[in-house]
Protein backbone atom coordinates (compact mmCIF):
# COMPACT_ATOMS: atom_id res chain seq x y z
CA UNK A 1 0.00 0.00 0.00
CA UNK A 2 1.41 3.42 -1.05
CA UNK A 3 2.17 6.02 1.83
CA UNK A 4 1.71 9.33 1.73
CA UNK A 5 3.21 11.79 3.58
CA UNK A 6 1.89 15.21 4.17
CA UNK A 7 3.75 18.63 4.66
CA UNK A 8 1.99 21.37 7.13
CA UNK A 9 3.40 24.80 6.98
CA UNK A 10 4.34 25.72 11.01
CA UNK A 11 2.60 29.38 10.96
CA UNK A 12 -0.73 27.27 9.27
CA UNK A 13 -0.37 24.68 11.97
CA UNK A 14 -0.58 27.07 15.04
CA UNK A 15 -3.14 29.17 13.03
CA UNK A 16 -5.44 26.33 13.39
CA UNK A 17 -5.73 27.02 17.01
CA UNK A 18 -6.84 30.28 17.10
CA UNK A 19 -9.98 29.02 15.23
CA UNK A 20 -13.09 26.80 16.31
CA UNK A 21 -12.65 23.54 16.47
CA UNK A 22 -14.55 22.53 13.26
CA UNK A 23 -13.06 25.40 11.66
CA UNK A 24 -9.47 24.01 11.96
CA UNK A 25 -10.38 20.49 11.48
CA UNK A 26 -12.21 21.62 8.09
CA UNK A 27 -8.90 23.27 7.06
CA UNK A 28 -6.66 20.27 7.84
CA UNK A 29 -9.18 18.39 6.06
CA UNK A 30 -8.67 20.63 3.14
CA UNK A 31 -4.77 20.76 2.76
CA UNK A 32 -4.75 17.01 3.60
CA UNK A 33 -7.20 16.10 1.17
CA UNK A 34 -5.32 18.54 -1.41
CA UNK A 35 -2.21 16.80 -0.92
CA UNK A 36 -3.66 13.07 -1.89
CA UNK A 37 -4.93 14.36 -5.11
CA UNK A 38 -1.32 15.79 -5.92
CA UNK A 39 0.02 12.05 -4.44
CA UNK A 40 -2.76 10.19 -7.05
CA UNK A 41 -1.67 12.81 -10.05
CA UNK A 42 1.85 11.66 -9.88
CA UNK A 43 1.08 7.56 -9.52
CA UNK A 44 -1.17 8.28 -12.38
CA UNK A 45 0.95 10.36 -14.40
CA UNK A 46 4.21 7.85 -13.32
CA UNK A 47 5.74 11.41 -12.78
CA UNK A 48 6.49 13.83 -10.16
CA UNK A 49 5.72 17.70 -10.60
CA UNK A 50 9.04 18.94 -13.12
CA UNK A 51 10.42 15.23 -13.15
CA UNK A 52 12.16 14.46 -16.48
CA UNK A 53 11.31 10.85 -17.40
CA UNK A 54 10.82 8.29 -19.96
CA UNK A 55 8.21 6.73 -17.82
CA UNK A 56 6.17 9.75 -17.66
CA UNK A 57 1.93 9.00 -19.31
CA UNK A 58 0.53 11.98 -19.56
CA UNK A 59 1.49 15.74 -18.44
CA UNK A 60 -0.16 18.13 -15.95
CA UNK A 61 -2.87 20.92 -17.36
CA UNK A 62 -3.48 23.13 -14.33
CA UNK A 63 -6.04 22.25 -11.56
CA UNK A 64 -9.92 22.98 -11.20
CA UNK A 65 -11.81 23.75 -8.02
CA UNK A 66 -14.48 21.33 -6.56
CA UNK A 67 -16.56 21.75 -3.64
CA UNK A 68 -16.99 18.89 -0.88
CA UNK A 69 -19.68 19.04 1.76
CA UNK A 70 -18.48 17.20 4.85
CA UNK A 71 -19.75 17.27 8.21
CA UNK A 72 -17.06 19.34 9.43
CA UNK A 73 -17.99 22.14 6.77
CA UNK A 74 -17.25 22.88 3.46
CA UNK A 75 -14.43 22.27 1.19
CA UNK A 76 -12.47 23.63 -1.49
CA UNK A 77 -10.61 20.81 -3.66
CA UNK A 78 -7.80 21.73 -5.91
CA UNK A 79 -8.71 18.71 -8.61
CA UNK A 80 -5.69 18.27 -10.70
CA UNK A 81 -5.96 18.50 -14.81
CA UNK A 82 -4.38 16.40 -17.41
CA UNK A 83 -3.43 16.59 -20.70
CA UNK A 84 -4.69 14.19 -22.60
CA UNK A 85 -5.93 11.13 -20.25
CA UNK A 86 -8.52 12.42 -17.24
CA UNK A 87 -7.42 12.56 -13.81
CA UNK A 88 -9.52 9.98 -11.93
CA UNK A 89 -9.72 9.93 -7.57
CA UNK A 90 -11.70 7.59 -5.58
CA UNK A 91 -12.71 10.58 -3.41
CA UNK A 92 -15.60 11.64 -5.75
CA UNK A 93 -16.70 7.86 -6.02
CA UNK A 94 -17.25 9.21 -2.07
CA UNK A 95 -18.36 12.60 -2.90
CA UNK A 96 -21.07 11.72 -4.89
CA UNK A 97 -22.16 8.74 -2.68
CA UNK A 98 -22.41 11.00 -0.17
CA UNK A 99 -23.62 14.06 -2.16
CA UNK A 100 -26.85 11.83 -2.95
CA UNK A 101 -27.21 10.50 0.74
CA UNK A 102 -27.85 13.87 1.46
CA UNK A 103 -30.11 14.68 -1.32
CA UNK A 104 -31.81 11.70 -0.39
CA UNK A 105 -31.83 12.80 3.56
CA UNK A 106 -32.84 16.39 2.12
CA UNK A 107 -36.21 14.91 0.61
CA UNK A 108 -37.16 12.64 3.15
CA UNK A 109 -37.03 14.90 5.87
CA UNK A 110 -39.66 17.13 3.60
CA UNK A 111 -41.72 13.52 2.86
CA UNK A 112 -41.84 13.43 6.64
CA UNK A 113 -43.18 16.85 7.66
CA UNK A 114 -40.19 18.93 8.09
CA UNK A 115 -40.65 22.25 6.60
CA UNK A 116 -37.99 23.32 3.73
CA UNK A 117 -37.03 26.16 6.30
CA UNK A 118 -36.28 23.56 9.22
CA UNK A 119 -34.53 21.81 6.69
CA UNK A 120 -32.07 24.66 5.97
CA UNK A 121 -31.32 25.05 9.42
CA UNK A 122 -30.67 20.91 9.55
CA UNK A 123 -28.18 20.92 6.54
CA UNK A 124 -26.41 24.18 7.86
CA UNK A 125 -26.04 22.64 11.17
CA UNK A 126 -24.86 18.91 10.08
CA UNK A 127 -22.50 19.83 6.98
CA UNK A 128 -22.28 23.66 7.63
CA UNK A 129 -23.77 24.72 4.62
CA UNK A 130 -26.68 26.52 4.15
CA UNK A 131 -29.55 25.65 1.25
CA UNK A 132 -32.26 28.22 0.33
CA UNK A 133 -35.74 27.27 0.54
CA UNK A 134 -35.68 27.06 -3.12
CA UNK A 135 -32.37 24.98 -3.18
CA UNK A 136 -34.42 22.54 -1.01
CA UNK A 137 -37.71 22.78 -3.42
CA UNK A 138 -35.09 22.23 -6.10
CA UNK A 139 -33.47 19.02 -5.19
CA UNK A 140 -37.00 17.49 -3.62
CA UNK A 141 -38.22 17.69 -7.29
CA UNK A 142 -35.59 14.84 -7.81
CA UNK A 143 -39.00 12.71 -6.44
CA UNK A 144 -40.74 13.53 -9.57
CA UNK A 145 -39.30 10.59 -11.38
CA UNK A 146 -40.07 7.87 -9.47
CA UNK A 147 -43.52 9.51 -7.73
CA UNK A 148 -44.82 9.27 -11.88
CA UNK A 149 -43.62 5.76 -11.92
CA UNK A 150 -45.52 4.98 -8.83
CA UNK A 151 -48.85 6.92 -9.87
CA UNK A 152 -48.70 5.65 -13.72
CA UNK A 153 -47.85 2.18 -12.84
CA UNK A 154 -49.46 -0.95 -14.24
CA UNK A 155 -52.26 -2.92 -11.85
CA UNK A 156 -51.99 -6.36 -12.63
CA UNK A 157 -53.39 -8.12 -9.57
CA UNK A 158 -57.14 -8.61 -8.87
CA UNK A 159 -58.96 -5.95 -6.50
CA UNK A 160 -61.90 -8.07 -4.59
CA UNK A 161 -62.14 -4.23 -2.23
CA UNK A 162 -61.25 -0.58 -3.67
CA UNK A 163 -61.65 2.43 -0.62
CA UNK A 164 -61.92 6.10 -2.47
CA UNK A 165 -62.18 9.02 -0.72
CA UNK A 166 -60.92 12.82 -1.57
CA UNK A 167 -59.44 15.27 0.37
CA UNK A 168 -58.86 18.98 -0.17
CA UNK A 169 -56.31 20.59 -0.14
CA UNK A 170 -54.82 24.32 -0.68
CA UNK A 171 -52.53 25.08 -3.48
CA UNK A 172 -51.65 28.41 -5.45
CA UNK A 173 -52.59 28.60 -8.92
CA UNK A 174 -52.41 31.67 -11.19
CA UNK A 175 -51.65 33.90 -8.50
CA UNK A 176 -54.17 32.65 -5.95
CA UNK A 177 -54.81 30.54 -3.32
CA UNK A 178 -57.64 27.46 -4.45
CA UNK A 179 -58.87 24.68 -2.98
CA UNK A 180 -57.92 20.96 -4.94
CA UNK A 181 -59.25 17.42 -4.22
CA UNK A 182 -56.51 14.94 -4.19
CA UNK A 183 -58.19 11.82 -5.30
CA UNK A 184 -56.97 8.44 -3.61
CA UNK A 185 -58.19 4.74 -4.09
CA UNK A 186 -57.05 2.00 -1.61
CA UNK A 187 -57.14 -1.52 -3.02
CA UNK A 188 -57.26 -4.87 -1.20
CA UNK A 189 -55.22 -7.32 -3.63
CA UNK A 190 -56.11 -11.35 -3.66
CA UNK A 191 -53.70 -11.72 -1.34
CA UNK A 192 -55.18 -9.41 1.22
CA UNK A 193 -52.31 -6.52 1.24
CA UNK A 194 -53.32 -2.93 1.12
CA UNK A 195 -52.01 -0.96 -1.73
CA UNK A 196 -52.37 2.38 -2.62
CA UNK A 197 -53.75 2.26 -6.69
CA UNK A 198 -54.11 5.49 -7.26
CA UNK A 199 -54.30 9.45 -6.79
CA UNK A 200 -54.72 12.14 -8.45
CA UNK A 201 -55.79 15.60 -8.17
CA UNK A 202 -58.76 17.71 -9.86
CA UNK A 203 -60.63 21.14 -9.48
CA UNK A 204 -63.25 19.96 -7.78
CA UNK A 205 -65.21 16.41 -6.93
CA UNK A 206 -68.01 15.68 -9.25
CA UNK A 207 -69.16 12.71 -11.22
CA UNK A 208 -66.85 14.13 -14.23
CA UNK A 209 -63.80 13.91 -12.34
CA UNK A 210 -64.52 10.80 -10.56
CA UNK A 211 -65.37 8.62 -13.74
CA UNK A 212 -62.01 10.69 -15.40
CA UNK A 213 -60.17 9.09 -12.05
CA UNK A 214 -61.67 5.80 -12.14
CA UNK A 215 -61.25 5.65 -15.86
CA UNK A 216 -57.41 6.29 -15.49
CA UNK A 217 -57.40 3.30 -13.00
CA UNK A 218 -59.22 1.21 -15.25
CA UNK A 219 -56.70 1.81 -18.09
CA UNK A 220 -53.65 0.72 -15.87
CA UNK A 221 -55.77 -2.43 -15.19
CA UNK A 222 -57.75 -2.40 -12.43
CA UNK A 223 -59.99 -4.90 -12.78
CA UNK A 224 -62.29 -7.81 -10.41
CA UNK A 225 -63.40 -5.18 -8.25
CA UNK A 226 -66.32 -6.88 -6.04
CA UNK A 227 -67.09 -4.15 -3.52
CA UNK A 228 -66.20 -0.10 -3.62
CA UNK A 229 -66.07 1.67 -0.13
CA UNK A 230 -67.20 5.31 0.20
CA UNK A 231 -68.97 8.44 1.86
CA UNK A 232 -72.34 9.11 -0.48
CA UNK A 233 -71.11 11.94 -2.13
CA UNK A 234 -73.73 12.43 -5.16
CA UNK A 235 -71.03 12.58 -7.34
CA UNK A 236 -69.08 9.54 -6.29
CA UNK A 237 -71.90 7.50 -5.93
CA UNK A 238 -72.76 8.25 -9.42
CA UNK A 239 -69.35 7.29 -11.35
CA UNK A 240 -68.91 4.14 -9.20
CA UNK A 241 -72.63 3.17 -10.76
CA UNK A 242 -71.14 4.11 -14.52
CA UNK A 243 -67.73 3.10 -14.14
CA UNK A 244 -68.28 -0.28 -12.36
CA UNK A 245 -71.89 -2.01 -12.85
CA UNK A 246 -70.94 -5.18 -12.06
CA UNK A 247 -69.69 -4.11 -8.81
CA UNK A 248 -71.52 -3.74 -5.53
CA UNK A 249 -71.13 -0.73 -3.08
CA UNK A 250 -70.82 0.13 0.64
CA UNK A 251 -71.81 3.42 1.94
CA UNK A 252 -69.17 4.02 4.57
CA UNK A 253 -70.84 3.22 8.15
CA UNK A 254 -68.88 5.67 9.81
CA UNK A 255 -70.18 8.63 7.76
CA UNK A 256 -73.49 7.26 7.49
CA UNK A 257 -74.04 7.16 11.20
CA UNK A 258 -72.63 10.80 11.33
CA UNK A 259 -75.22 11.79 8.53
CA UNK A 260 -78.10 10.63 10.84
CA UNK A 261 -76.97 12.33 14.04
CA UNK A 262 -76.72 15.04 12.19
CA UNK A 263 -80.46 15.66 11.40
CA UNK A 264 -80.89 13.95 15.15
CA UNK A 265 -82.77 16.60 17.87
CA UNK A 266 -79.58 17.05 20.43
CA UNK A 267 -81.22 15.27 23.47
CA UNK A 268 -82.04 12.29 21.43
CA UNK A 269 -78.34 11.60 20.06
CA UNK A 270 -76.43 9.59 22.27
CA UNK A 271 -79.62 7.00 22.12
CA UNK A 272 -80.08 6.83 19.08
CA UNK A 273 -75.98 6.41 18.01
CA UNK A 274 -75.98 3.57 21.10
CA UNK A 275 -78.85 1.97 18.93
CA UNK A 276 -76.67 2.17 15.60
CA UNK A 277 -73.86 0.87 16.95
CA UNK A 278 -75.84 -2.62 18.42
CA UNK A 279 -77.56 -2.36 14.45
CA UNK A 280 -74.56 -2.01 12.22
CA UNK A 281 -72.52 -5.17 14.46
CA UNK A 282 -75.40 -7.48 13.77
CA UNK A 283 -73.96 -10.95 13.22
CA UNK A 284 -76.40 -11.30 9.90
CA UNK A 285 -78.30 -9.16 7.56
CA UNK A 286 -82.18 -10.21 9.00
CA UNK A 287 -80.94 -9.30 12.54
CA UNK A 288 -79.76 -6.12 10.89
CA UNK A 289 -82.96 -4.77 9.42
CA UNK A 290 -85.05 -6.41 12.48
CA UNK A 291 -82.93 -3.70 14.39
CA UNK A 292 -83.15 -0.90 11.89
CA UNK A 293 -86.87 -1.23 11.72
CA UNK A 294 -87.25 -1.14 15.68
CA UNK A 295 -84.97 2.01 15.48
CA UNK A 296 -87.18 4.00 12.91
CA UNK A 297 -90.61 3.24 14.70
CA UNK A 298 -88.93 4.56 17.69
CA UNK A 299 -87.61 7.85 16.44
CA UNK A 300 -89.52 8.41 13.12
CA UNK A 301 -91.78 10.51 15.46
CA UNK A 302 -89.41 12.43 17.59
CA UNK A 303 -85.71 12.55 14.62
CA UNK A 304 -87.92 12.16 11.15
CA UNK A 305 -84.76 13.61 9.33
CA UNK A 306 -82.59 10.93 10.73
CA UNK A 307 -85.16 8.29 9.59
CA UNK A 308 -85.31 9.56 6.72
CA UNK A 309 -81.37 9.31 6.14
CA UNK A 310 -81.47 6.02 7.66
CA UNK A 311 -84.39 4.40 5.52
CA UNK A 312 -82.81 5.97 2.28
CA UNK A 313 -79.36 4.68 2.94
CA UNK A 314 -79.36 1.22 5.23
CA UNK A 315 -79.32 -1.25 2.61
CA UNK A 316 -76.37 0.63 1.01
CA UNK A 317 -74.52 0.17 4.50
CA UNK A 318 -74.81 -3.22 4.86
CA UNK A 319 -73.68 -5.09 1.84
CA UNK A 320 -70.78 -6.05 3.45
CA UNK A 321 -73.08 -8.56 5.29
CA UNK A 322 -72.67 -10.91 2.19
CA UNK A 323 -69.07 -11.53 3.38
CA UNK A 324 -67.81 -13.67 6.30
CA UNK A 325 -67.59 -11.82 9.77
CA UNK A 326 -64.02 -11.54 9.43
CA UNK A 327 -63.63 -9.39 6.66
CA UNK A 328 -66.74 -7.19 7.78
CA UNK A 329 -64.19 -4.96 10.05
CA UNK A 330 -62.11 -3.30 7.81
CA UNK A 331 -64.63 -3.11 4.87
CA UNK A 332 -67.84 -1.50 6.67
CA UNK A 333 -66.15 1.79 6.57
CA UNK A 334 -62.88 3.96 4.77
CA UNK A 335 -61.48 4.42 7.89
CA UNK A 336 -58.22 3.01 6.30
CA UNK A 337 -57.95 6.01 3.94
CA UNK A 338 -58.91 8.32 6.58
CA UNK A 339 -56.32 7.13 8.62
CA UNK A 340 -53.58 8.21 5.72
CA UNK A 341 -55.90 11.20 5.34
CA UNK A 342 -54.77 12.50 8.72
CA UNK A 343 -50.94 11.66 8.00
CA UNK A 344 -51.48 13.84 4.89
CA UNK A 345 -52.61 16.62 6.89
CA UNK A 346 -50.10 16.14 9.08
CA UNK A 347 -47.41 17.16 6.42
CA UNK A 348 -50.03 19.79 4.99
CA UNK A 349 -49.76 21.61 8.44
CA UNK A 350 -46.17 22.47 7.82
CA UNK A 351 -46.31 23.60 4.16
CA UNK A 352 -50.03 24.82 4.58
CA UNK A 353 -50.20 26.55 0.88
CA UNK A 354 -48.67 24.31 -1.64
CA UNK A 355 -46.60 25.90 -4.14
CA UNK A 356 -48.65 24.08 -6.96
CA UNK A 357 -50.64 21.43 -8.20
CA UNK A 358 -47.17 19.53 -9.01
CA UNK A 359 -46.09 19.88 -5.57
CA UNK A 360 -49.47 18.17 -4.28
CA UNK A 361 -48.32 15.27 -6.27
CA UNK A 362 -44.75 14.68 -5.68
CA UNK A 363 -45.22 15.24 -1.90
CA UNK A 364 -48.18 13.35 -0.76
CA UNK A 365 -47.21 10.90 -3.73
CA UNK A 366 -43.78 9.96 -1.68
CA UNK A 367 -46.03 9.82 1.30
CA UNK A 368 -48.53 7.38 -0.27
CA UNK A 369 -45.77 5.64 -2.25
CA UNK A 370 -43.57 5.28 1.52
CA UNK A 371 -46.83 3.96 3.46
CA UNK A 372 -47.61 1.58 -0.15
CA UNK A 373 -44.04 0.14 -0.02
CA UNK A 374 -44.79 -0.75 4.14
CA UNK A 375 -48.02 -2.28 3.19
CA UNK A 376 -47.06 -4.66 0.55
CA UNK A 377 -43.78 -5.58 2.59
CA UNK A 378 -46.13 -5.63 5.91
CA UNK A 379 -48.79 -8.15 7.69
CA UNK A 380 -51.80 -8.12 5.04
CA UNK A 381 -54.98 -7.20 6.02
CA UNK A 382 -56.68 -10.47 6.14
CA UNK A 383 -56.44 -14.02 4.68
CA UNK A 384 -58.18 -13.92 0.98
CA UNK A 385 -58.98 -17.43 1.17
CA UNK A 386 -62.15 -17.98 2.90
CA UNK A 387 -63.20 -15.52 0.72
CA UNK A 388 -62.03 -16.77 -2.30
CA UNK A 389 -63.81 -20.40 -1.17
CA UNK A 390 -66.99 -18.91 -0.80
CA UNK A 391 -66.63 -16.43 -3.61
CA UNK A 392 -70.27 -17.86 -5.39
CA UNK A 393 -71.73 -17.89 -2.77
CA UNK A 394 -70.72 -13.75 -1.69
CA UNK A 395 -71.77 -12.51 -5.84
CA UNK A 396 -75.26 -14.55 -5.30
CA UNK A 397 -75.51 -12.78 -1.86
CA UNK A 398 -74.43 -9.51 -3.40
CA UNK A 399 -76.67 -9.71 -6.85
CA UNK A 400 -80.29 -10.87 -5.03
CA UNK A 401 -79.18 -8.41 -1.80
CA UNK A 402 -82.67 -6.79 -0.37
CA UNK A 403 -84.14 -4.09 -1.82
CA UNK A 404 -86.39 -1.34 0.56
Amino acid sequence: MAQLHFTLDYDFFVGLFTDSKDEAFGKLMEVMLNQVLKAESSQQLNADNYERSDERLDYRNGTRERSLTTRIGKIELQVPRHRNVPFKTALFENYQRNEQALISTMMEMVVQGVSTRNVQKVTEELCGETFSKSTVSEICKELDVPVKQFKDRLLPDHYPFVIVDAIYLKAREDHRVRSKALFIAVGINNTGHKEVIGFDVYDTEKTSTWKSFFESLKSRGLRGVDIMISDAHSGLREAIKECFGGSSWQRCQAHFIRNILDKCPKKYITGLASELRDMFHSSTAEEARRLEKSIYDEYKDIAEESMSILDEGFEDSITIMALPSKYRIALRTSNILERENREIRRREKVIQIFPNTDSIIRLIGAVLMDDHNSWSNGQRLFDMKEYYDKQGIIKHKLQNSYVA
